[in-house]
């Protein structure tokens, strides 16, 4: 999620009764209630459901004091790890609640509006697209496939951490050495071609069962450990009566490939974000 939103604060609201509108979700109208047992931000009020223009629509928002949401505070809270992962689950948990009662369309976190009557106007200029969104997911949920491949160890180096045949003076030493630097070169080359097929593969698998895919760039080592890169980190939207085959045609890809030991996740049914965006612009 993104600190990105449709209108916030003004910078240096403050006072103690002064509250900024938070909005979750949109969704339908018609016999649903507020997402129960979820606290929203700490320090709000009760999270609730606001009617939009036009009957059709109900916004999940929460009203929480203004001076801890200006952009000001915004920009200190979401630079703060912690804190910035704090108010992601607290997005992420009021969103999942909404999405029990069935499709919804999840808004960035940090979308913050001055008066909840603002922020039924800017809603409600998208309503088109809203409810195409959930004409788009009704039924259907995200699910998230991500490849790892396990690192082998290095070969062990000779005794004497030396390579016999590169001592300086033996006849072929050089011609030896670029053969060796043009061998590293093609099994780097020829692993890498592997790994492209590996996520080709795998991608291609869960696709088949899937409306709509999203190929994100793998997360670096820093994240996943250096002894499991990840050669894959894409979602896809599903209909709910095809998610187990998904599940199970991508799992069977899981082991030896090539001489790649791969795992493959799969982890879902999570709300469509990757396929619910409404843009920048009304």
């Amino acid at each position: 999620m993104t600190a990105t939103d449709l209108d916030r604060p003004r910078t240096g609201a403050s006072g103690g009764d002064a509250t900024a509108t938070c909005v979750f979700a949109v969704l339908r109208t018609g016999g649903r209630q507020a997402p129960a047992l979820t606290p929203g931000h700490a320090g709000g009020g009760a999270v609730g459901l606001l009617p939009l223009p036009g009957g059709d629509l109900q916004a999940v928002v929460q009203e929480v004091p203004a001076a801890d949401f200006t952009q000001e505070a915004l920009r200190r809270r979401l630079g703060d790890p912690l804190e910035l992962e704090r108010c992601a689950r607290a997005h992420h948990a009021v969103i999942t609640a909404a999405a029990a009662g069935g499709a919804v369309v999840p808004l960035p976190l940090a979308t913050f509006f001055t008066a909840s009557g603002r922020a039924a106007a800017a809603l409600a200029d998208r309503r088109d697209r809203i409810l195409d969104a959930l004409d788009w997911v009704e039924g259907r949920a995200e699910w998230a496939v991500k490849v790892h491949v396990v690192q082998q160890a290095p070969a062990p180096p000779a005794a004497d951490g030396k390579d016999p045949a590169a001592a300086p003076g033996r006849p072929g030493a050089g011609a030896a050495y670029l053969a060796r630097v043009r061998g590293r070169e093609r099994d780097r080359q020829a692993r890498h071609e592997a790994l492209l097929r590996v996520a080709g593969s795998v991608h291609a698998a869960a696709a088949a069962h899937a409306v709509a895919a999203v190929r994100r760039t793998p997360h670096g080592t820093a994240i996943t450990g250096k002894d499991r890169p990840q050669v894959l980190n894409a979602a896809f939207l599903v209909d709910d009566s095809r998610a187990a085959d998904l599940v199970a045609a991508v799992r069977d890809l899981g082991g030896a490939h090539a001489g790649l030991d791969v795992h493959v996740e799969v982890s879902g049914p999570w709300v469509p974000y990757s396929f619910t965006s409404l843009g920048e612009e009304p």
